[in-house]
């Protein structure tokens, strides 16, 4: 099969230097919209979604993590952006270093962000065990036990809708897609090829993020010759709806220093 990028449905938003932000599993470019009202203060925010999720086309189902990097660089040729930042949010974690690896003549720096690398063999039985789940009894149904594993007690009590909202996002994923796209997660393995990225890296994860927790995230950090490790108290996986301001305070930091 050909390898090709499709064309993904972006928007730019804001002024300065550009920041490319790629969002995870069953999501939309969306997920960054609490953000980037004060991203776009400082940058040119460009943000997508993912081939088969949101807006974009999907032109067969069984696609690889060097089709979404190609997608992403098909937006960067399209903006005529140089050089750029480049951020992503769990699965986009992993799609924003691949990006580096595979044309960093376009990289000026690397926002991983809740996402993993280094999983021990019992880590990677626990993502299968999710995705077998899925596959034998419905998305749906398997859904209701991960938002635990997303969003904190705290806010799952006061704000139902914004759970429900995201929940509803899987849902509305073709149900291909999204275990493509989640079996993409499941089998990368970035440890070997991490240290082989020059460009300044954040790796900012949630204290209680289990999937992507700091102890991964440190593994990470120790194999990336230029990277910074922040660790934001109290927070699950899905930081980007339950404290968009810490993660866009400490974007603009990094990116800044």
């Amino acid at each position: 099969m050909t390898i090709s990028a499709v064309d993904c449905h972006y928007s730019v938003t804001g002024s300065g230097p550009p920041l490319f932000l790629t969002h995870g599993i069953g999501a939309a470019e969306d997920a960054w919209r609490f953000m980037v009202p004060e991203l776009s203060k400082h940058f040119s925010v460009v943000t997508y979604d993912l081939r088969g999720h949101g807006k974009s086309p999907v032109t067969h189902k069984n696609f690889t993590l060097e089709e979404l990097v190609l997608d992403l660089e098909k937006i960067r040729e399209k903006t005529k952006f140089e050089k750029a930042h480049f951020a992503g949010h769990s699965l986009g974690g992993m799609i924003a270093p691949a990006y580096a690896l595979k044309f960093p003549e376009h990289t000026i720096s690397v926002g991983l962000l809740s996402t993993v690398a280094g999983r021990s063999e019992e880590d990677s039985q626990k993502v299968w065990k999710v995705i077998h789940e899925m596959e034998k009894n419905g998305i749906e149904k398997t859904l209701q036990t991960l938002t635990n594993r997303w969003f904190t007690d705290e806010f799952i009590k006061n704000n139902p809708d914004l759970v429900e909202r995201r929940l509803k996002q899987v849902v509305d994923t073709d149900p291909e897609v999204f275990l493509n796209v989640f079996k993409i997660y499941a089998k990368t393995e970035m440890l070997p090829w991490l240290k082989n990225i020059s460009k300044p890296c954040l790796l900012l994860t949630g204290e209680h993020d289990g999937g992507c927790s700091p102890k991964h995230n440190e593994i990470m950090a120790n194999e990336i010759k230029d990277s910074k490790l922040v660790i934001l108290p109290k927070y699950k996986h899905s930081f980007l709806i339950e404290a968009p301001d810490e993660v866009a305070e400490s974007l603009i930091e990094f990116i800044n220093e």
